[in-house]
């Protein structure tokens, strides 16, 4: 079952082919790795999917229903989440503090009368602590952490809200050598613990995760599928293996290397 379908997307900034044709389908609990230079349309689609950017054509749907015209909140409502290439945090508070208030906007909205420290909401940024091995650091300020543990952080806080999708931009980015597979192995363990967690109630496949890298270790060891963007248009889609050595891909994206 698909939890997206985006068909035939377009988009042009002054002229410059940002996305033409793009059309991506993704399933539930996929894992699907997107690659391409800098400029090849990456980002642009992924603000179209977020809702950051409108396409100029084609069409979005979530789940059934259509999110081209929606707003980044809306579609966060509807279970997409994202997490950034810089980490979107709050330097000043401590780690359990930036869980609670992301669990708080992952329910009811917020409100002055209505506060964000509750028992659920502490309880789901507890729990989400714990699957990403963050638990050692809940009561630490953000501003002491290292690069890999607040990218962490912020994942972790994408998925407060049980999102159906989950967005990950360059989630090694900034990342050492020696940190960046026990980072990705946390980040995978604990979108599965999620899965886990929920197949009881809901009996869903669990999230599909989108992530764009640039490291092609990170893309052969995390990735079901890869989508090869060049110049605003796919290039490959399919098996790891089979778009790493695709000439095209080898050409424009990873310049020959394996």
């Amino acid at each position: 079952m698909n939890v997206l379908k985006a068909t035939r997307l377009n988009k042009h900034f002054d002229g410059v082919v940002a996305a033409e044709a793009v059309s991506i389908d993704i399933a539930a609990g996929e894992r699907v790795g997107l690659i391409g230079s800098n400029g090849a349309g990456k980002t642009t689609f992924v603000n179209m999917i977020t809702g950051y950017l409108k396409p100029d054509a084609g069409a979005i749907e979530f789940d059934g229903t259509d999110i081209a015209a929606l707003g980044p909140r809306e579609i966060m409502r509807l279970g997409v989440a994202r997490s950034f290439q810089v980490p979107q945090l709050c330097a000043e508070m401590r780690v359990i503090d930036n869980m609670i208030v992301a669990a708080a906007c992952g329910g009811e909205a917020l409100s002055f009368w209505r506060p964000a420290q509750t028992d659920g909401a502490r309880a789901r940024a507890v729990q989400l602590l714990e699957r990403f091995a963050l638990a050692g650091h809940a009561g630490r300020r953000v501003a002491e952490l290292p690069g890999g543990v607040r990218k962490l952080l912020d994942i972790a806080m994408a998925l407060t809200r049980r999102p159906r999708l989950l967005l990950l931009d360059e989630p090694t980015s900034g990342v050492s050598v020696e940190e960046k597979f026990p980072m990705m192995d946390t980040v995978m363990a604990g979108i599965e613990g999620e899965a886990a967690g929920e197949a009881g109630e809901a009996g869903s496949a669990g999230t599909a995760v989108l992530f764009v890298e640039h490291d092609m270790e990170i893309v052969m060891r995390y990735a079901s599928r890869v989508v090869a963007f060049y110049s605003g248009r796919i290039l490959a889609d399919g098996a790891p293996a089979a778009v790493l050595a695709d000439a095209d891909v080898r050409r424009h994206v990873t310049g020959g290397l394996k």
